[in-house]
């Protein structure tokens, strides 16, 4: 079933029955076109967050290997396309964008204008993490067709232990990069107005 809708559209992400998080009560995603070619995402996990390694927001600036701890993941291809983009935005401000050219062939976009904007905030029992991706900035990606979206987080405990959550994961370890994980559908034709049109895959 194909939703459309011009609120936040919310989907809730699953944890891996290997890594399960006891301080983790629940990660919810969050996602809208602001303008043509804008796609805004956003992560809420709430929970204990005294026993989960946050780091603090310094500043938006460029980063590697941010899924060694704490960080969440966008993953937006065009669909029935091998080709697509990994975003990581970590809640220090840190991002890094990947192309892929198929199934983890690829490296970082070294443009900077595919920057995404990153900003985050806490409470008692909750941090938020909200960042906008200029997909009209992606060279391998036509704004004309559905897309295939993947919304993922790794998320690190006091013990050091990552625990790893996605719309959908497929049989066997965590991997984000499974084309089972792109879980929605988005209809990028309508971007222009403001609204999503989306269809969570069985």
């Amino acid at each position: 079933m194909m939703i459309t809708t011009e609120a936040p559209s919310e989907a809730s992400l699953i944890c891996h029955p290997e890594t399960p998080c006891e301080a983790i009560k629940s990660i919810r995603s969050f996602f809208r076109w602001k303008a043509k070619g804008l796609l805004a995402v956003s992560y809420l996990v709430e929970g204990a967050i005294e026993r989960l390694r946050i780091p603090p927001y310094q500043s938006t600036r460029r980063g590697d290997t941010l899924w060694r701890h704490t960080c969440f993941e966008a993953f937006v291809g065009a669909k029935n396309d091998a080709e697509y983009y990994e975003f990581n935005f970590s809640p220090s401000g840190e991002w890094a964008v990947y192309e892929f050219r198929d199934y983890r062939e690829g490296g970082p976009i070294e443009d900077g204008g595919a920057q995404p904007l990153v900003a985050v905030s806490r409470a008692s029992e909750s941090v938020e993490l909200r960042a906008e991706i200029r997909l009209d900035r992606l060279a391998g990606l036509q704004l004309d067709v559905s897309l295939s979206v993947g919304l993922s987080a790794v998320v690190e405990d006091n013990k050091e232990k990552l625990s790893y959550w996605a719309l959908k994961h497929p049989p066997g370890k965590p991997d984000f990069h499974h084309p089972d994980s792109f879980a929605l559908e988005i209809n990028s034709s309508v971007a222009g107005a403001g609204a999503i049109a989306y269809t969570a895959k069985p």
